[in-house]
């Protein structure tokens, strides 16, 4: 029997599977369940931002005036604190001045540091701009030369010190953790013995012990007479701090590496240097580059530790700016949300660029 070609109706046409909507439909609002909870979450935070928004903006105090919020307290936020006291929060006890030499000094490292991170610059001249940076960096800070007014370290404070302090002790940290992570790994029975007693040590005790004993112990093994900046000592010890905590990131990436590479290596006749250099750190590093900023943005934030020394970075001189003056001491929940949002911005700054670098290091392992 003879069979008729019949044709059948074309299919409708399917729905969208990209843009928001697809978006919205496959992960929000996929079912009636998650519809109802997806109202339900939506009503409460926007319930939440109009209150926040009341309180923040809506019937908050911008102007230096404390009669105004006092008025106003309870009610709307003081955001009056910030505009009297936010020069001494964000500068600390540096004369005032003498303001624009760490306004300078702070913007030429956090420039020498954003090109760091950038590969068009990673060549030969890199390290002599680092050099040339901390040069003019403390010339300007401490003074003393050129005609500028020498300001003693122990007035340095506020985001100035924030920053010097993580760039400095991050920048001398990393190399340090690197040799004592291969340290950890050596065949050499005197080298991995001492490079572990060095972390378990450091590890052992909290980072304010570390800067009490830099601060007020070291100097008395010292010799007669010689005494060590208290800027510098506590810049050591967070170094050291870092690199041990650092050290154990970088040696869970060198295990994770398979033996393979290094066996591969040493058939092409490479030198254990040559090894680690050109093999065995490049992709050690790219495994653990989330654990790495973990480190960096918590030591960014446990500066705030130095305080115990007298060095009053950002969240001291916000203390120091507020036992100074009663009247505006009840507004400090204002104030600890302004260097909130300061912390907030450098740590989310470094949490995308590391979301870079993977990307980056992905794309160079699919190639």
């Amino acid at each position: 029997m003879q069979q008729t070609y019949q044709p059948i109706d074309a299919r409708p046409m399917p729905g969208l599977s990209t843009g928001v909507l697809a978006w919205l439909k496959t992960n929000l609002f996929s079912s009636p369940g998650n519809s109802i909870k997806t109202l339900v979450v939506l009503a409460i935070v926007l319930w939440a931002l109009y209150g926040a928004m009341g309180w923040t903006l809506t019937n908050a105090v911008f102007g230096a005036s404390l009669e105004a919020c006092n008025s106003l307290r309870g009610i709307g936020a003081c955001w009056g604190v910030v505009t009297e006291k936010g020069r001494l929060i964000v500068m600390g006890r540096y004369p005032d001045t003498e303001h624009w030499r760490p306004v300078i000094a702070t913007a030429l490292m956090l420039g020498v540091v954003g090109i760091s991170c950038m590969p068009r610059f990673w060549n030969k001249a890199l390290p002599l701009i680092w050099v040339v940076m901390l040069v003019v960096y403390f010339t300007l800070m401490k003074g003393g030369v050129l005609g500028l007014t020498e300001v003693p370290t122990d007035q340095w404070g506020g985001l100035p010190l924030t920053v010097m302090l993580t760039v400095v002790s991050m920048t001398m940290a990393f190399p340090l953790s690197v040799f004592v992570a291969l340290g950890r790994r050596s065949n050499m029975p005197a080298i991995k013995t001492l490079c572990t007693l060095y972390v378990e040590l450091i590890r052992g005790v909290p980072l304010i012990t570390v800067l009490f004993m830099a601060s007020f112990m070291l100097p008395l093994f010292m010799p007669e007479g010689v005494q060590i900046d208290v800027l510098i000592r506590v810049v050591v010890g967070i170094t050291l701090f870092s690199a041990a905590y650092m050290a154990e990131v970088v040696r869970g990436g060198l295990q994770a590496l398979p033996k393979g590479q290094t066996e591969a290596a040493a058939t092409l006749g490479l030198s254990y240097w040559q090894t680690q250099r050109k093999i065995v750190l490049p992709q050690a590093l790219s495994m653990v580059v989330p654990s790495l900023m973990n480190t960096f943005i918590g030591m960014f934030k446990d500066t705030s530790l130095v305080t115990i020394v007298s060095l009053y970075e950002l969240t001291g001189a916000l203390a120091l700016a507020l036992n100074a003056d009663a009247d505006w001491r009840p507004f400090k929940l204002e104030a600890y949300f302004f260097i909130t949002l300061i912390y907030f911005v450098f740590c989310f700054a470094m949490s995308r660029y590391s979301l870079w670098v993977e990307k980056r290091t992905a794309v160079s392992k699919v190639r």
